[in-house]
């Protein structure tokens, strides 16, 4: 039995399906900080050092954890996940968008791909939706207690996660497979069957991808932020913008089923090309051999 196609949907998290930075929440605030506060003193301790913006964040989560005696494990970041504020209708989004694409012969699948931390991604109530969620993480000592950084995920390092998806080597670990030369016709998700949702600059690189590959680019915006959004349609970096409302119904909905369902017309008329090509293609050896 044939696989059914598989359209994967590939989400930026902060302000994109969330309301805000995720350790606005409640991570920076058990500190005794202010957001302005902990994000002015990392990007500060960032430019001092000439320190990429993910580690310098990193960094300064643990600095300031230790210096206020505070509790910093990988359970109590999971934990912190749990106040996270989603836009509306995301909780069920994913199921609406899941059975919507099965009645149109697809299989969807969701990831994350964000500069935040997987730990707190992982409370939240929506972690079980994503095949894979690739995000900035620290590795731990027996004790729970972060000693290193994992994996950071900056801006333009987003864009190796959408080759793993396009390619079906999901495992951080493998770079021999995610670098070898495999046939387009053998990707487990083709670009052209990819949606990447973000909210802004951060996302710029992974759009460009989608446009210049065949897939599509989708931004949300909350009105503090529409006049950058608008500027992203209008410089052509995105294919839509929408109010960040994932509820049913709304136009952001609409206009992802209307690419669904040109992404499965895609896909048979497809098939139906190989099909017929193969036909031929027995025939005229059929002709060959002198038995048609």
């Amino acid at each position: 039995m044939k696989q059914q196609p598989i359209v994967a949907f590939l989400y930026d998290f902060d302000k994109t399906l969330c309301t805000t930075d995720m350790q606005d929440y409640a991570f920076i605030p058990s500190l005794g900080m202010t957001p302005a506060e902990f994000w002015a003193e990392a990007n500060g301790f960032g430019h001092r050092n000439r320190m990429d913006g993910i580690l310098a964040y990193m960094y300064t989560m643990i600095r300031e954890a230790e210096r206020r005696d505070r509790p910093f494990t990988r359970a109590d970041l999971v934990e912190k996940g749990r106040s996270i504020v989603l836009f509306p209708g995301v909780e069920d989004w994913f199921r609406r968008i899941n059975d919507f694409g099965a009645r149109q012969g697809v299989q969807v699948e969701h990831y994350i791909i964000s500069s935040g931390l997987r730990e707190i991604i992982e409370g939240s109530s929506i972690s079980g939706e994503f095949k894979e969620i690739y995000a900035s993480e620290f590795y731990y000592d027996e004790n729970g207690v972060p000693v290193w950084p994992k994996l950071a995920v900056n801006f333009t390092a987003k864009t190796q996660f959408v080759y793993r998806i396009n390619k079906g080597v999901l495992d951080v670990s493998n770079d021999r497979d995610l670098n070898a030369s495999m046939p387009d016709d053998s990707k487990r998700v083709p670009f052209p069957n990819m949606i990447y949702m973000g909210d802004g600059l951060s996302d710029v690189p992974c759009m460009k991808m989608m446009r210049a590959y065949g897939g599509q680019a989708i931004a949300v915006y909350q009105e503090s932020n529409r006049p950058g959004v608008e500027d992203l349609l209008a410089k052509g970096r995105v294919d839509f913008i929408f109010p960040a409302d994932y509820r049913a119904g709304s136009a952001l909905e609409a206009t992802v089923q209307d690419i669904i369902r040109k992404m499965a017309a895609a896909d048979r008329l497809w098939e139906e090309n190989a099909r017929q090509l193969h036909s031929i293609g027995g025939d005229l050896l059929l002709g060959q051999l002198g038995l048609f």
